[in-house]
Formats: C-alpha cells, sequence, structure tokens
C-alpha cells in the first residue's frame, strides 16, 4: 500500500510538472473551465447528484416568457440559489488563472459559469468569454438594459411579479442562458477565435459534456492546439487529449501560476 501510493504521488507529480512544461512553452493558452472549478469556492456543481438543479429544476425560457406565474416562480428560485452562490469567493484555481492572464500567458478565459469569479480573482472582463451569461446582474429581454440585483429585488418584493423594465416595459431576466434560449452569438464568436488562435487549450473542471460550449476544445484540438483536461472526474473528451490529469483544480494550479 505504502509502495502504491508513493507511485501515485510520483505519477501526479509528472503529469503536473508535465502541464507546466507545455504552459511555459506555449506562445498562446486559452483556458477554458466549468463549474468544477466553483465547486472549490463551495458552489455546488448545479447538475450532479444532490445538486441545486435537483431542487430548483431551470425553467425554460420559452416558458419564462409565456407563464407569469413561472416567471415569477423563476425569480424566486433565483433569489433562493443566490443565498448559496453570493457567499463564494475566488479560490486558488481562480486566483492561479488570474495570474496567468495577468503574466500574458493566458490569453482568455472561455468559462461556462456564471458565478463572475474568474472577473472576482483579477481576470480583466475583456479576457473572459462568458458562454452562458453572468447570473450577477439581470438584463431586459427587449432593449437589453442593465439592471443590479438588489433593485431587482426591490421590484420583485413590491409586486410578488416579474419585474418590467422601467425603459421599455419589456420582461427583466437574470443575464444568464436559460434552456431553450439562443446562445449569445457574440460570445460564441469571440470563443471560436480564441480557440482556433491558440495552441495549447486548457479545459479545467468541465464534463465537456455539455454543447455547443463543449465543442471548442475539440476546435482547438482539430486547428493543431495541444489539448490539456484538467478534471476530477473522466470526460468523454479524454482520449483526444495530450494530457489528462484527474486532481483537485486549485492544487494543482497554484504551484504552476507560483501562488504563495
Amino acid at each position: 500500500m505504502i509502495h502504491e501510493t508513493a507511485a501515485k504521488v510520483k505519477a501526479e507529480d509528472a503529469m503536473n510538472s508535465e502541464l507546466k512544461r507545455m504552459i511555459d512553452e506555449a506562445s498562446r493558452v486559452v483556458v477554458f473551465t466549468g463549474a468544477g472549478i466553483s465547486t472549490e469556492s463551495g458552489i455546488p456543481d448545479f447538475r450532479s447528484p444532490g445538486g441545486l438543479w435537483t431542487k430548483m429544476a431551470p425553467i425554460d425560457f420559452n416558458d419564462f416568457l409565456r407563464s407569469a406565474e413561472l416567471r415569477r416562480e423563476a425569480w424566486r428560485r433565483k433569489f433562493e440559489i443566490d443565498k448559496t452562490v453570493q457567499q463564494a469567493d475566488p479560490n486558488k484555481g481562480h486566483m492561479a488563472i488570474a495570474k496567468l492572464v495577468d503574466m500574458g500567458i493566458v490569453a482568455h478565459v472561455i468559462t461556462q459559469n456564471i458565478d463572475n469569479l474568474h472577473q472576482n480573482s483579477g481576470v480583466p472582463p475583456e479576457k473572459v468569454i462568458e458562454l452562458h451569461g453572468n447570473g450577477t446582474y439581470a438584463k431586459c429581454l427587449d432593449c437589453g438594459e442593465r439592471y443590479e440585483l438588489a433593485d431587482v429585488r426591490v421590484m420583485f418584493d413590491e409586486t410578488g411579479e416579474c419585474p418590467e423594465c422601467r425603459s421599455c416595459g419589456g420582461f427583466i431576466k437574470s443575464a444568464t442562458i436559460s434552456f431553450g434560449q439562443a446562445m449569445p452569438e457574440e460570445e460564441m464568436r469571440r470563443a471560436e477565435d480564441a480557440a482556433l488562435a491558440c495552441v495549447l487549450f486548457v479545459a479545467i473542471g468541465s464534463s465537456l459534456q455539455v454543447f455547443p460550449a463543449a465543442g471548442f476544445p475539440i476546435i482547438a484540438k482539430r486547428n493543431g492546439a495541444r489539448l490539456v483536461i484538467l478534471n476530477r472526474e473522466p470526460t468523454d473528451l479524454d482520449s483526444i487529449a495530450d494530457l489528462v490529469i484527474h486532481g483537485e483544480i486549485g492544487p494543482t494550479l497554484a504551484p504552476i501560476a507560483m501562488l504563495n
């Protein structure tokens, strides 16, 4: 047992060293993150058994539009979920990525997450490509006016109804991409451009099962980039990756970014 443990540690060290070498040698790195990086900040993986979606399944976008009752329910669930999400702070994984961005090593961070933790860790907003939107504010679905959640909460509590835009009367919705809602064209274009321009694509904390987002590692790989997958569990794309590390994200990335 002692020999098996020592061999496992040695193998993990070798893979971590290889990841550092690949990052050091790459002229342009793109990082892609999923829910797994945020679970280390205490945000539950929504899709896992026992996750928040098992208790509060997301409401389809078309149902949100057609039903006043479901719009009210969507906001009730949003405020309930935020009791957990808003307490989260960036962890070592986020901070390591932020440092690599600051050092000019990582060009862009493509993320499936909606928690704003990459920005909170210090990554400039223009470097973050949010495929599924951002849950820390709201927007009017018609004119696009931005609303802060605290203001929306006041409006919701006053009427008990889905808030309507002061400017145009449209529905106000969390600035996330719901099931049934079109993916954001600009962010999808930027993500594809980033994937095609990189020489190293590092997918972190994602099951790589949700498309079209999970297609970006494939795009990068087919264009000649090397692909690294860092995730606690195996993914469907492990077989095409140049390096696969099954481990904790923060402890793996912190030494590479030389965090104290």
